[in-house]
């Protein structure tokens, strides 16, 4: 068994020693396309708009081909977060990516809902609405970019287009695929808080219609600002396309990420259940906000995902394409995470109780998407249009750690035996917590006994018709037989259901570089949605009563959107703009009544409006950003009318921007940065909320070309250090964000 520290320099050796294929490949670049000529120079990627055929920055149409229309014509806000942006603002997961679009806030692990990415979207939670290439990926993990070619973030109830939840949106991973050109890509990055980064993008043509790419990252580093806490991850990904620019293509592809992190336990609450009178509102507690309260020596997070991809593309005319894709993937994830716990009511007395939470889980997934795209004539007018069929069976097990405390084991309240070694060391000092405490107790990995299964058979079909040079329609439909089960030794409870949502899109184009637009969408969270992977708005409970298979307190939930936006391409379709305003509204939110039965009578509104640029001002000057405004309200909760009634939705603060700029000073040297802006946000409903204070982040970023192949880029990370928290749950604690960082790259391209 290799250490964590041999286990982190092995990797990431496998991905630096990638770096000596650059040579071998660089007679072989000069047949790099214009297109790609700003890359192969060293210089920051541009931002630029090349035209609707080509992916670019200000893409005018998504990787998904259920839009059936350019996104300037699409009745439905989307933002699509370029490799670029993505390069330049030195994000190197998901979560750092997603920063970068206003409107999307993040949820955190607790118990029984698990660590990994938890997005939520105009105030749901899209932690199970994540796609990659157009197929949901279930699994609880942190996600890496090393590759992806870009993030498209849909927002609005989008149940024609995913399926199941998608209530606030989606978010649809566009991984990278071999191209008809040889290049190598290469990047080395040093920084504070021990950070190495090495990553790898090769594509190399294998004959006149074949070609192979590989991409492959290693990543160590500890957490500014934390204490004891670390990540170290590595993934490889290789695929192989053959029939490139003939009418039937094959591509095969597969994808691995492991992860061995510290978790971090981040600060708990005031007061625990030791609440004052009239309080109605509480905040983290005011400590030094690098304590860890955790273990170092004990805690760990281990996640492994492995996906398995054949997609089959033939063009049956010009017109006309039929595409099949195949997947599998199996997710892993364990971990024992020390959290620091208020709910005992020691804080108070300046101590915290050390839970340990834990879990071990795996997910299997095999899908199956088939689908007919093209564009033609029918009733005298033009009609763009996708029509398929999905097949689905997703599977989770789930199960525990064991953790004997040893003195700490039965007491109602460790703390009441002592900080430190009187509780061997299950409690510690609110203000000088150690994570090196020597704690002696025994952990041991348990059944994963519960069990999840769900199997989705799924006809959609999109269509925009051209009425006349002013006006178009858009229209969708998607019809998803959804069974699902969850079971274990003394519970055995499933259920059916048929789940319809449609959109309906207007445009007017009072100009061909602008919009007008008009829609209304739905969407359907049913039962299990989650499969046990997050949160469950409505879990598969047995005993409330719920009788049969289609018990009606269990039915999914629904929600419908209502948007009016535009958007426009300006300064010569350098620069896109646009502006939306929304009401989405849940008409049957399950409820739990007072006399402990479920019921789908909750009501839930969110109205909002939201403002969004991305392209280039002018040749040199580049941006990417927006505002979104939420007022979110919990309308009713059925016969329970408690203080809930009338709150803000968890995790759904009302003021979110975001702003990356890059200006290009002179050929060789860039500069720019980033401000973040999010607002106060709760972590739950609740008589007494919780909540987490807003905040307001900046970056900054330099480049310098030292040669056509090679240049350098420093990103400061939090310049100003700001200390705040990014996230929370219900109860227990709040999560907090990274100090300031500084990150070298030196990025090699030929």
């Amino acid at each position: 068994m290799i250490s964590t520290n041999q286990f982190r320099f092995n990797t990431l050796a496998a991905a630096i020693s990638a770096l000596t294929f650059v040579p071998a490949v660089q007679a072989q670049a000069q047949n790099a396309t214009s297109a790609d000529a700003p890359r192969a120079s060293g210089q920051l990627a541009p931002i630029t708009v090349r035209g609707e055929a080509e992916s670019a920055y200000k893409a005018d149409q998504s990787a998904s081909q259920k839009f059936t229309a350019p996104l300037l014509d699409t009745p439905k806000s989307v933002t699509i977060i370029p490799q670029e942006v993505i390069e330049n603002s030195a994000s190197t997961t998901l979560t750092e990516a997603l920063r970068l679009t206003p409107g999307i806030t993040f949820g955190s692990g607790e118990g029984g809902n698990p660590l990994g990415d938890r997005p939520f979207i105009r105030g749901y939670d899209a932690q199970a609405s994540t796609f990659v290439d157009g197929m949901r990926d279930i699994g609880a993990t942190t996600r890496e970019v090393f590759n992806l070619e870009q993030i498209e973030v849909i927002k609005g109830p989008d149940g024609a287009y995913g399926g199941r939840g998608g209530a606030g949106g989606s978010i649809n991973l566009i991984t990278k695929a071999p191209k008809a050109e040889n290049f190598t890509n290469a990047t080395l990055g040093l920084g504070t808080d021990n950070y190495k980064r090495a990553t790898v993008d090769g594509n190399w043509l294998l004959g006149e219609n074949m070609a192979f790419r590989l991409n492959a990252m290693a990543h160590d580093a500890d957490v500014p600002g934390r204490k004891a806490v670390d990540v170290s991850r590595w993934g490889i990904a290789p695929s192989l396309t053959w029939g490139l620019n003939t009418p039937t293509r094959v591509t095969l592809s597969y994808y691995h990420l492991q992860t061995n992190d510290t978790p971090d336990s981040g600060i708990p609450f005031m007061y625990g259940n030791r609440i004052p009178a009239g309080v109605t509102a509480i905040r983290p507690v005011t400590v030094n906000m690098d304590n860890f309260y955790g273990l170092a020596n004990t805690d760990f997070m281990k996640n492994r995902s492995d996906v398995a991809t054949a997609r089959v593309e033939h063009d049956i005319s010009t017109d006309l394409t039929i595409r099949n894709t195949l997947r599998y993937t199996a997710s892993d994830q364990r971990y024992l995470w020390t959290q620091p716990d208020d709910s005992q009511g020691n804080v108070v007395d300046g101590k915290v109780w050390r839970r340990a939470n834990t879990r071990t889980s795996g997910v299997h997934t095999i899908a199956n998407q088939t689908e007919i795209f093209g564009k033609g004539k029918l009733g005298g007018f033009e009609h763009s249009f996708t029509a398929g069929i999905e097949l689905s069976r997703e599977k989770a097990d789930n199960g525990s750690y064991t953790v004997n405390r040893g003195a700490g084991s039965g007491a109602a309240n460790v703390c009441n035996l002592g900080v430190g070694a009187a509780s061997d060391y299950n409690c510690t000092d609110l203000y000088n917590p150690n994570p090196y405490d020597p704690w002696t107790g025994t952990i041991t990995e348990g059944d994963r006994s519960n069990h999840f299964k769900s199997t989705t058979k799924s006809v959609y079909a999109f269509d925009t018709i051209k009425l006349n040079d002013r006006w178009q329609t858009n229209l969708g439909l998607r019809v998803d037989d959804y069974k699902t089960r969850y079971f274990n030794a003394t519970t055995d409870v499933g259920r059916n259901d048929t789940l319809l949502n449609y959109q309906l899109g207007i445009i007017y184009k009072p100009a061909s570089n602008g919009s007008v637009y008009v829609s209304y969408g739905t969407s359907s969270t049913p039962a299990n949605a989650f499969l046990g992977q997050g949160s469950e708005s409505g879990s598969l409970t047995p005993g409330r009563n719920n009788v049969g298979p289609n018990a009606a307190d269990l039915g999914p939930e629904k929600n419908r959107s209502l948007e009016l936006g535009t958007k426009w391409n300006v300064l010569d379709n350098r620069l896109g703009l646009s502006a939306a305003v929304f009401r989405i509204d849940t008409t049957n939110a399950r409820v739990t009544q007072p006399d402990n039965t479920y019921a789908l009578a909750g009501k839930r509104r969110i109205n909002g409006f939201e403002v969004g640029a991305s392209g280039n001002i002018t040749k040199a000057w580049q941006v990417f950003g927006g505002y979104t405004y939420l007022d979110s309200e919990v309308r009713s909760n059925g016969a329970n009318t408690t203080l809930t009634q009338g709150q803000e939705f968890p995790n759904t603060p009302k003021h979110t921007a975001s702003l990356w700029t890059t200006y290009s000073v002179t050929n060789d040297i860039s500069v720019g940065g980033g401000i973040f802006i999010v607002g106060k946000q709760y972590g739950s409903n609740a008589a007494v909320r919780r909540y987490i204070p807003g905040y307001t982040r900046f970056d900054a970023m330099a480049a310098y070309r030292i040669n056509r192949n090679v240049s350098v880029q420093l990103n400061l990370l939090n310049l100003t250090d700001k200390r705040y928290f990014t996230s929370t749950y219900s109860t227990h604690y709040a999560a907090v964000g990274a100090g300031r960082a500084a990150i070298l790259n030196l990025n090699l391209k030929y």
